[in-house]
């Protein structure tokens, strides 16, 4: 290793990430370099597991060789297409996804936030087309304390002044209520029932904390959103 490399310790990466990046993220102070399975190594060489995993993004672990070869292998045949062509994968994996998990059609998403932007969009859509309320008028029943993303209609029902201060105006059309809070859910459903289109809720809360429902609140949640 040069000594211009080994001068490239941890604070540099940190100083030069500070000095010409956004500060959106307020990281540890960790400079990971590499990873293989479930290790990562830092610019020193510190080995550390790696309990995150981006956020589950990587749970299969770092450097897998089977998924470092497909992405090698499809990387030299055919990179990307846009959707305004058909390609020879697309089908294939729509058809696998949709037969694993039981569904008629499957729309991939890049990330999260684009998933609950995609979603509050189908609720609406089916809400006006389908269950017939007024156009403009539909309502989202979400949760206190929620993270779903950080688009502009995702931080309009956040909580969190650091997710929505200093960037309205803000979407209208969402109801927060309580989580894990049965109750309040059937009761806003009562009250308010003709204009209801979806109720978005977190399986586990993370970004509030680790808070885990009762047991009985999905399918209970299911069961009385069935009856608007």
């Amino acid at each position: 290793m040069s000594t211009a490399e080994t001068a490239k310790n941890s604070q540099y990466f940190i100083d030069l990430e500070d000095q010409h990046g956004a500060h959106n993220y307020h990281p540890l102070p960790v400079v990971l370099d590499r990873g293989e399975g479930v290790f990562v190594w830092d610019v020193e060489g510190k080995k550390y597991y790696d309990f995150l995993s981006a956020y589950s993004a990587v749970n299969q672990g770092h450097s897998h060789p089977k998924i470092v070869d497909a992405l090698v292998s499809q990387a030299q045949k055919l990179a990307l297409t846009s959707r305004a062509f058909y390609n020879s994968k697309l089908g294939e994996y729509e058809q696998k996804i949709t037969s694993l998990f039981g569904f008629d059609k499957v729309l991939p998403m890049n990330s999260g936030a684009e998933a609950v932007e995609t979603a509050v969009k189908l609720a609406r859509k089916w809400s006006y087309e389908v269950k017939g309320i007024a156009e403009n008028s539909a309502k989202i029943i979400v949760c206190e304390n929620n993270f779903h993303g950080r688009t502009t209609t995702i931080v309009s029902f956040s909580n969190d002044p650091d997710a929505n201060q200093n960037y309205g105006p803000f979407t209208p059309g969402f109801i927060k209520i309580p989580y894990n809070n049965l109750s309040v859910l059937e009761e806003v459903l009562k009250q308010d029932a003709e204009h209801i289109a979806a109720f978005l809720v977190e399986p586990i809360q993370g970004e509030a904390g680790v808070y885990v429902p009762d047991e009985q609140l999905p399918e209970e949640s299911f069961r009385i959103m069935q009856t608007i």
